[in-house]
């Protein structure tokens, strides 16, 4: 059985100057929903197969393969902007939510969220596998 679940990712205090958006499929980007100094916020919808008993990302969003899904937030010119002096992408693990965490967003209309920094150890905007990301259900 295969249902849409809310995703948000929220970036905390993002690189200024220096584009995000979170890639769809291969070839598109999504803008942030908002955007400050403090913050960027991207929410979309994923496909999630849960016939199996553990949830299966599916959809323009989840990338990867079946046992190691997840989101890239891109920035720089993987972001679209064509000048910049950065070009990386941040690898958001889905494979740390839990099948009990996908049916409480079902059942309260919730949504799935985590955040990571928005700038990386070198000073550059975060890059390769964020580790020690925190997946929650966020209730509206």
């Amino acid at each position: 059985m295969k249902i849409d679940v809310r995703m948000r990712i929220v970036v905390l205090d993002p690189l200024a100057g220096v584009a995000m958006m979170v890639q769809e499929g291969n070839d598109k980007l999504l803008s942030p929903l908002t955007s400050s100094a403090d913050s960027l916020v991207f929410e979309f919808p994923i496909s999630v197969d849960i016939s199996s008993g553990a949830p299966n990302f599916l959809g323009k969003f989840a990338q990867g393969p079946k046992d190691a899904r997840f989101v890239y937030a891109n920035s720089g010119t993987y972001a679209g902007e064509h000048h910049s002096f950065w070009g990386r992408r941040a690898k958001l693990s889905l494979m740390s939510i839990t099948m009990r965490q996908v049916e409480d967003a079902i059942e309260s209309a919730g949504v799935i969220e985590t955040s990571f920094p928005g700038v990386g150890r070198d000073g550059g905007p975060t890059c390769a596998s964020v580790k020690g990301l925190v997946w929650k259900v966020v209730k509206k």
